[in-house]
């Protein structure tokens, strides 16, 4: 279930996923149901419903081709509607999914950052304790990034690194943006914080107190 479905439909979303990552890419019909993974039939009507609502715009055939469809930057809620994508359906959910699943044990956040004008979405992963696997993270981002038709950078730093962020930090500006989503918080995984130095001192401190103690005769 996505948290878009109260605007659009099952069809419209998986249509939309395809024509925001390529917005000016121009799409025939049978072109867009092989990405969709949808009937033909089905995409025609869903196709003609978006471009009576002015979300794209057909293009004149060609010669030996067919009409085209692609994403009408014009449309008054463009970037809107291209937010909302990306907040759900379109990126936000996905990667939840996949964070989430996969590695559990060593997320405990994470942020979508933005999307520049190609379509390439930036990701900020947070780790606890553990630290993701490079090569199964590396995986499983390319998996993803085919999946939802869009490139992935990705940065992955320590919960400390985040939590004492200065502002001369060069993540520290994109998490400060309006486009900024979190998509893992905290306690959304079963991943372990780093054990606080504060913590170790205290157990060290009580451990020697315990050895100093007369043993009892």
């Amino acid at each position: 279930m996505s948290a878009a479905d109260f605007l659009f439909s099952p069809e419209v979303q998986k249509l939309l996923m395809v024509l925001y990552a390529a917005p000016d890419q121009q799409f025939s019909t049978s072109e867009l149901a092989r990405r969709a993974k949808l009937e033909e039939a089905e995409t025609a009507l869903t196709v003609e419903h978006l471009v009576r609502s002015g979300i794209v715009k057909r293009q004149a055939a060609k010669a030996d081709q067919g009409d085209t469809v692609q994403v009408d930057r014009s449309f008054v809620f463009h970037n809107e509607l291209r937010n909302i994508a990306l907040k759900s359906f379109a990126a936000a959910e996905p990667i939840r999914a996949m964070l989430r699943s996969k590695f559990k044990d060593s997320v405990v956040r994470a942020f979508v950052l933005g999307e520049d004008a190609q379509g390439t979405v930036e990701l900020l992963v947070v780790h606890g304790r553990l630290v993701p696997d490079e090569a199964t993270m590396t995986t499983a981002c390319q998996k993803l990034s085919k999946t939802m038709g869009r490139h992935l950078k990705v940065h992955v730093i320590p919960i400390n690194r985040l939590n004492g962020m200065s502002p001369r930090d060069p993540l520290s500006s994109k998490l400060s943006a309006t486009t900024v989503h979190e998509v893992v918080a905290l306690g959304d995984t079963k991943a372990a914080l780093p054990v606080e130095r504060s913590s170790l001192l205290q157990a060290a401190r009580k451990k020697l107190a315990t050895l100093a103690r007369p043993s009892a005769r």
